[in-house]
């Protein structure tokens, strides 16, 4: 499917691709990452181009901005400003980066040097390509950090990255890309690793510069409610060839391709949030008293110990989480998610209350007694492939469990990772294989498989599937809820994905700055919130929908309208 593209009205395409195709040389055959793709991105405009891992996205924009390694063979063309720049040589591509073409990636720390000061790295574009020198460079540098939001610019450039949040350092990258004016600006997943508020802040600063500076924005994601908050067109890639183009409504709201509308159909989706305060909640169903409580936290108070100074990370939490039933933990980065589960899994100390399995109090245990304990506690970790011993088969990979605890004879062992082998959908076969060998999605089902080992009555899973693309990420949340029918483990589910807890959680606590401000059964705190910081939470959580989206932002808008204090 395409469409007409928009009336090139100043200065023709900001980027372009005419018949582009990428294949690389490798040791056993030539692989075709991208074929025969043809694009426009006007100035201006917004152009995202999505799809799943391998789909030849990240290749297309990397060969626009000429960083391919020497083993890619690149035909047709990729027009910057009109400029070819397939087989351009390297020094004059050097001139191009950054007045004409720049790039904002996924990781701001890969981006930014940790030994450099932030005013070292901004002024470094400016004076290489000889916009300004010395203190004028220092001037347009503290102006690019108001800009791009920075609060107190003339003071903190003199910072290094480290001293800066995760969704300030992305700024700082933002400021960095559009140092030198550029016509187009490539953003490579710019949001991933970010929390749904400080998403949604990055996502409003993109706007804002794009209709400012008149520069087109190629937004490589795989987040559709991204698309629908800020592209104005999509295209969709399988397999390194464009299935359809379009504009976001037509393509969100009516694909045609019918990879189209799977990718959509796996896509998570909150359901309506009412935010007026008029809900009447359902009755609270009495408590079982025959429910087997298998963690409980009470007053629970967690503290890292940096340098001789306590800093208390999670402060008077108390919550309850029974056989069967699965509670999800949301907040923003900071906010003690993540701490939660390492104390469950004796990786932080407690420091005073209660942290309870089973009714046993971790905090009083010996290491022998916790260690007994532990050994019925299940953890699946966000990154598959960091989780997971590269040096071993996947076979000793899920029996390693079974090895520490000492439990099973090696047939025993085997024949149980086979068994869990089938009930994540994988076959025996990947047993002998290694995990390079295996795609993202495999690999996350493999230490599904390890975490359900040995029999596990409480399953922590720490943001199981932000690193999936959205069909992968659909075929693993469907198999945790498919494996919690069948085992009834209990679920701790630490996520910063509202639409993921409101699709498998029965119950939510909502933290912030270390304390929960709110908690009850996903159908109240999620579609009703009473606190109002779940509320920004959840105007923040971008949805899947151009026009349900746009009066989402608005809500937003208003809702830190009336919070922030007039004076």
């Amino acid at each position: 499917m395409s469409i007409t593209s928009p009336p090139a009205n100043d200065r023709g395409t900001a980027l372009s691709f005419e018949n582009l195709s990428v294949s690389f040389e490798t040791e056993f055959s030539d692989v075709h990452a991208v074929k025969g793709l043809s694009l426009e991105v006007y100035p201006g405009e917004v152009v995202a181009l999505v799809g799943e891992s391998g789909s030849g996205k990240s290749v297309t924009s990397t060969a626009a901005i000429g960083l391919l390694p020497s083993n890619a063979y690149i035909t047709g063309k990729a027009l910057v400003g009109g400029v070819n720049v397939v087989g351009m040589a390297e020094n004059r591509m050097r001139k191009m980066r950054a007045t004409d073409i720049a790039m904002v990636f996924q990781e701001p720390m890969t981006a930014l040097n940790p030994v450099l000061t932030i005013e070292r790295q901004l002024t470094e574009s400016l004076e290489l390509h000889g916009l300004a020198y010395g203190k004028d460079a220092t001037r347009r540098a503290i102006e690019l950090l108001d800009m791009v939001g920075i609060p107190d610019p003339a003071k903190r450039i003199r910072q290094y990255p480290h001293q800066f949040s995760g969704g300030q350092r992305q700024r700082i990258v933002i400021a960095m890309a559009i140092s030198c004016d550029p016509k187009v600006i490539i953003a490579d997943e710019p949001t991933t690793a970010l929390d749904v508020t400080v998403q949604a802040e990055i996502l409003d600063l993109l706007r804002e510069l794009k209709d400012k500076l008149n520069t087109g924005i190629l937004l490589i994601t795989h987040n559709m409610g991204v698309v629908a908050d800020l592209a104005d067109r999509v295209a969709v890639m399988f397999h390194g060839s464009l299935v359809e183009t379009g504009t976001v409504d037509q393509v969100l709201n009516n694909p045609v391709h019918p990879y189209t509308q799977k990718l959509l159909a796996s896509v998570p989706r909150l359901k309506a949030v009412d935010v007026t305060g008029g809900w009447t909640p359902e009755p609270v169903a009495p408590v079982d008293p025959n429910r087997t409580l298998v963690l409980e936290a009470r007053n629970l108070v967690l503290e890292y110990d940096m340098r001789g100074t306590k800093f208390r990370a999670v402060d008077d939490l108390s919550f309850e989480l029974a056989r069967g039933q699965i509670l999800g933990i949301v907040g923003e980065s900071g906010s003690g998610k993540s701490t939660v589960a390492k104390a469950v899994l004796g990786l932080l100390p407690v420091a005073s209350g209660v942290l309870a399995v089973h009714g046993t109090n971790l905090a009083t245990l010996r290491p022998k007694a916790a260690r007994a304990v532990r050994a019925k506690i299940g953890v699946i970790f966000q990154d598959p492939a960091a989780s997971l011993n590269p040096r071993f088969p996947i076979g000793d990979c899920i029996t390693e469990p079974m090895v520490v605890h000492k439990v099973g004879s090696r047939a025993e062992r085997i024949r149980r990772a086979g068994e869990l082998l089938e009930a994540v959908h994988l076959p025996r076969s990947v047993l002998n294989r290694y995990p390079h060998e295996l795609s993202g999605g495999q690999r996350q089902r493999v230490c599904i498989a390890r975490a359900l080992t040995l029999d596990p009555e409480l399953l922590i899973a720490d943001e199981p599937t932000s690193a999936l693309d959205v069909s992968v990420q659909a075929a693993v949340l469907e198999m945790i809820q498919e494996l919690q029918a069948r085992y009834e483990f209990a679920c701790l589910f630490v996520s910063h994905d509202l639409a993921v807890v409101d699709l498998l959680a029965h119950h939510v606590v909502v933290m912030k700055d270390g304390k929960s401000v709110e908690q009850g059964r996903v159908s109240d705190v999620l579609h009703a919130p009473q606190h109002d910081y779940t509320r920004r939470l959840l105007a923040a959580a971008p949805v899947p929908e151009p026009r349900e989206q746009a009066v989402r932002r608005e809500a937003r808008r208003l809702l830190l309208e009336l919070e922030t204090p007039k004076g």
